[in-house]
């Protein structure tokens, strides 16, 4: 396959990775002006003035435990075997012992470990058991970054995912299909809808088509959006006039994602034509998983280049994923292994699974390494990249001591080169709260918080 350029999917994924990587920043100096007046406001920066990047990792069905974990503590540690491809980073992360999510357990709401783990992870919260309409959780970190931070970019956020988009109907247990294919929430019963086709991606980013006819498009795309909208306006006020009470409320939640389109398409004309990144759009979804991956974190990296925004979140797949990983060698689903009943054999591909993510992780840290932010450090310093699950180990379904890995500097503010051993049961939560202190938000409980985290 090749897109109008004649650039095929190889060449535009080796294109990509030489382009983000060397560009001089001196066409995004205006930005940089922006973010050092934002400063002042402390939401989203560092302390040089420099953009501050949030973004959230998921992976399914928790992890071969004995080959994850390291041995020692503090900076004196030694990497878990399955941890090999992060080496060459190991003073740029902290692998964490201890966190937990006591909302993924089952409790009274019984079995749905799948769907709660998705639900639970960026939001703390218990969901609301439910595969009808009236789901119920809590908004997720992410987004409570984005609504900080949202005037200072030209999107709030980024969703992604490598997974179909579901936003209802009965997927694991009695639990909407809302809560196992979404990370991130904007509000109790709003997911945000995540993006799986990078070309759409990167078009959301920059527009379609190149110069003069991506600009054209982007006033096209506005046109039309404000064409629609206004129709679904005129339409609501004559059909809520007819509703009963539950269908009002039902409604008004409606329009409440159709004025956040109105705000984006407000914001998106104030702020003007997107900076062009140098590289061509992606074609759609490739073939390979592993390509899949890697091409939707260029996109993520791309995003935090040109601060089209600051905050991200990737559902790489959806817990209770059952793909098969056959160029590993491994002809099994992910989540029948996960189940693995102590048998070696199980365990033994669980950890080439559990290889295979960590290599994207590795790829995803030596990009954002290697390209330079405004202020010379690099992208991954003023970051702050959570990667891990919602189960440690898959067979028991448990939800205490996660693999957990936070990436990057924050700009100065963390430690990274080392392992922390909580030595006890620690809400993620509380690191939740102290990423949110760090990105400028003034908040001290979050989810199932118990405080703020202060050994990062």
């Amino acid at each position: 396959m090749s897109d109008q350029s004649g650039i095929g999917r190889r060449g535009f994924l080796r294109g990509i990775g030489a382009a983000v990587a060397v560009p001089a920043f001196d066409s995004f100096r205006p930005l940089l002006a922006k973010t050092q007046a934002a400063a002042a406001s402390g939401v989203a920066t560092t302390a040089t003035g420099s953009p501050l990047r949030m973004a959230y990792l998921y992976v399914p069905n928790g992890v071969n435990v004995k080959k994850w974990m390291p041995q020692g503590d503090g900076a004196d540690y030694a990497l878990g075997e399955t941890m090999s491809p992060l080496a060459p980073h190991k003073d740029q992360f902290q692998i964490f012992s201890g966190f937990a999510h006591d909302h993924a357990n089952g409790g009274r709401d019984g079995a749905g470990d799948h769907a709660r783990s998705n639900a639970t992870f960026l939001t703390g919260a218990r969901a609301r058991k439910t595969s009808g309409s009236d789901i119920h959780l809590g908004i997720s970190v992410d987004q409570v970054a984005a609504q900080a931070s949202r005037d200072q970019t030209r999107l709030s956020s980024l969703e992604l995912s490598c997974d179909g988009v579901r936003k209802s109907g009965h997927c694991d247990s009695g639990y909407s299909c809302a809560y196992q294919f979404n990370l991130s929430w904007r509000s109790d019963n709003q997911p945000m809808t995540p993006e799986s086709n990078p070309r759409l991606v990167f078009e959301r980013l920059f527009g379609a088509g190149k110069g003069k006819k991506r600009k054209e498009n982007l006033q096209r795309r506005l046109a039309s959006q404000k064409s629609i909208l206004d129709f679904i306006s005129d339409d609501a006020e004559v059909l809520q006039k007819s509703l009963g009470r539950n269908d009002q409320q039902k409604l008004d939640e409606y329009l409440t994602g159709v004025r956040e389109i109105e705000r984006r398409i407000q914001k998106s004309e104030s702020w003007g034509t997107p900076v062009d990144p140098g590289v061509p759009a992606p074609i759609g979804i490739p073939r390979s998983y592993a390509e899949h991956v890697k091409l939707m974190t260029d996109m993520m990296v791309l995003a935090f280049q040109t601060d089209s925004t600051r905050v991200a979140s990737f559902l790489l797949a959806h817990d209770g994923s059952n793909r098969s990983f056959k160029e590993l060698g491994v002809s099994e689903g992910h989540h029948n292994l996960s189940h693995h009943k102590s048998r070696e054999e199980n365990l033994e591909k669980i950890a080439k699974i559990d290889h295979f993510y960590l290599e994207r992780l590795a790829y995803f840290f030596k990009r954002l390494d290697e390209t330079k932010d405004l202020d010379g450090n690099s992208l991954l310093h003023n970051s702050m990249i959570v990667y891990g699950s919602c189960i440690s180990d898959g067979n028991s379904h448990s939800h205490k001591n996660l693999p957990i890995i936070v990436g990057g500097n924050a700009g100065g503010a963390f430690t990274p080169g080392r392992h922390v051993d909580l030595k006890e049961k620690v809400p993620l939560s509380n690191l939740y709260v102290r990423m949110l202190n760090e990105f400028g938000v003034n908040q001290n409980t979050f989810g199932d918080s118990t405080g703020k985290l202060r050994q990062i």
